[in-house]
């Protein structure tokens, strides 16, 4: 990650303590790493495919407090997993796309993301990574080197009452458009 140089902004929005859920686009594999470096004042916590919980990756990934989620339908063991570790005042970062972007791109949110949300009864901070998917796109078996910047961008954390207000539907569309903005502010 030092690598990239970097860029962060609206760092000071992360709340140093209670639970929060952090929503991030998700470009590449470089994206739970370059998070994680830029939060200094907790643990972050997040959530991983159940395909990658094998050998020296899963290894690594559950020592970093990772949830395994499976990819297709829905995984209610995960979700309940997720909200007790919200529940234990801590910080958990989710990309709602559910997959890498194809193109750097960012693409829709899943539809459970609203029901965590929903359940979730937390503040929820928007965030965005841009860059990471130069570094590293899909398909490449290792990330470039040299001649790319990596940005990592926080909003201000919602309230739950306050993103829940119109409902959930409306919730998943605010917080992808705010994470958008926060990528495309970095361009």
């Amino acid at each position: 990650i030092i690598l990239y140089r970097v860029r962060v902004r609206g760092h000071g929005n992360i709340p140093v303590s209670g639970p929060v859920l952090l929503v991030c686009n998700h470009q590449s594999n470089l994206d739970p790493p370059a998070v994680g470096c830029t939060v200094r004042s907790r643990h972050i916590e997040f959530l991983a495919k159940e395909e990658l919980f094998h050998g020296f990756l899963g290894w690594l990934i559950s020592n970093l407090n990772s949830v395994p989620i499976r990819d297709e339908g829905s995984d209610t063991g995960a979700i309940k997993e997720i909200l007790r570790r919200l529940g234990d005042g801590r910080a958990v970062l989710i990309f709602p796309e559910g997959t890498r972007s194809p193109d750097g791109a960012m693409h829709e949110f899943k539809r459970g993301v609203a029901l965590l949300v929903k359940r979730a009864r937390c503040p929820v901070l928007p965030m965005a990574v841009e860059g990471c998917y130069d570094a590293w796109p899909r398909g490449t078996s290792f990330p470039r080197l040299t001649g790319v910047r990596i940005g990592v961008s926080y909003g201000k954390p919602i309230a739950h009452e306050e993103l829940m207000k119109d409902g959930a539907d409306a919730a998943l569309q605010r917080l992808a458009s705010e994470v958008e903005k926060l990528r495309l502010a970095m361009r």
